[in-house]
């Protein structure tokens, strides 16, 4: 089968959750057999992930402008023209984008069925929220509209589907994942430490994502001053790509004075990326709106026990494996879920112990290509009949 995913740029420091679902769902296609393209922009293109990328093609063609999360790649449009009737299959990433306009033009000429993950993207109640809604009256309701499937990471997405008058029939709940090959061969502990010369003796709370205000950071800086009053030696790492709050957190750090007890690492990627989940004691996602949390597996899968706030789509599975703790999205409630972990070394080990667990029988690449490989299967025989 020959598949085309689309998504508006491929960096894994950038596009959060989503290029690396992107990057492991071709993985995972691609080791059976099918052919697997990508198009993409070049903004911000990482071309070592890329070269990584074995058995798919990455198509990115140059960003001429961009404004709003809306990246303007003209040359798409040749492409798509030309060779989007040579695929038996297409899917979009997130809802709002030119290229998913343009995509949604030949698909629909060529008679080539599409299915669209909108990866948490639905929602208008936060940033921009006037952009989105006029760009759904003029292209987003009709790209909804005519796809064949829509996928859901959770079933609050699929309430969100629901809400935009998506029919039941058309909603597919396929969870997040991660490729535990990647995990199989950990950096030895203290790696991390050493290059970023933290005390051996300090507690590492970790946060890794983009460095935008949805996430939390805010209640994170707020709970970690509260903390230096009853626990000594803590260092929070903030791992990621600016994503418009990084310089309002500093700010706001440099006012509770715990400028010397964080950590801004910048992105990391690889090995690095694994050295930092492995000397974490902690792994926190304090978002007040996540619609999964991918870096949650990541973490788990590193034997790294979490918490998570009540607001992230996986919260429910943390809960029910006891891989961690589940919190309201309020500082005193956080601040006590980290005490309790932070003082109690045995809790610690064994929630690592039952996260990664979780995550191999649940949250593998090969379970998440079995039910997308079937997906596919029924929409191409659908679109011949």
């Amino acid at each position: 089968m020959k598949i085309l995913h689309v998504f508006d740029f491929f960096s894994p420091g950038y596009g959060g959750g989503v290029v690396t679902f992107v990057y492991q769902v071709s993985k995972a296609l691609a080791r059976r057999e099918h052919e697997i393209v990508i198009y993409t922009s070049d903004f911000k293109l990482n071309k070592e992930y890329i070269d990584s990328l074995y058995g798919s093609k990455v198509y990115p063609f140059h960003n001429w402008f961009s404004s709003s999360n809306i990246y303007l790649m003209p040359g798409i449009i040749r492409e798509a023209k030309g060779e989007l009737r040579d695929f038996d299959i297409i899917h979009l990433h997130c809802l709002r984008s030119f290229q998913n306009i343009v995509i949604h033009n030949y698909a629909k000429k060529y008679g080539i069925p599409y299915v669209l993950q909108a990866h948490g993207s639905l929602t208008t109640f936060f940033q921009k929220g006037w952009l989105k809604k006029t760009f759904d009256m003029v292209w987003g309701d009709r790209i909804l509209r005519d796809a064949s499937r829509v996928i859901a990471i959770t079933e609050e997405e699929a309430r969100q589907y629901r809400s935009m008058a998506v029919s039941e029939k058309k909603i597919e709940i396929i969870p997040n994942f991660i490729d535990l090959s990647e995990f199989d061969n950990l950096p030895p502990k203290g790696e991390f430490r050493k290059k970023h010369n933290l005390d051996s003796k300090e507690k590492i709370i970790l946060y890794l994502g983009r460095i935008h205000k949805i996430k939390g950071l805010d209640l994170l800086a707020q709970v970690l001053s509260g903390l230096s009053t009853s626990f000594n030696g803590v260092k929070l790492v903030v791992a990621g790509a600016d994503d418009g709050y990084l310089s309002s957190l500093k700010n706001l750090a440099a006012k509770l004075d715990i400028m010397d007890k964080i950590l801004f690492t910048g992105p990391l990627y690889g090995q690095e990326k694994l050295s930092a989940y492995v000397d974490a004691d902690i792994y926190v996602l304090p978002s007040s709106y996540e619609i999964f949390g991918i870096t949650v597996l990541e973490a788990l899968a590193c034997s790294t026990p979490v918490i998570v706030t009540d607001r992230c789509g996986i919260a429910a599975a943390v809960n029910t494996a006891r891989a961690g703790i589940v919190v309201p999205y309020a500082r005193e409630e956080l601040q006590k879920a980290l005490l309790q972990m932070l003082n109690d070394d045995k809790m610690r080990l064994q929630l690592g112990e039952n996260g990664r667990l979780l995550v191999q029988e649940k949250f593998s690449s090969e379970r998440m290509a079995e039910q997308m490989e079937k997906l596919y299967n029924e929409i191409t025989k659908e679109s011949k009949k």
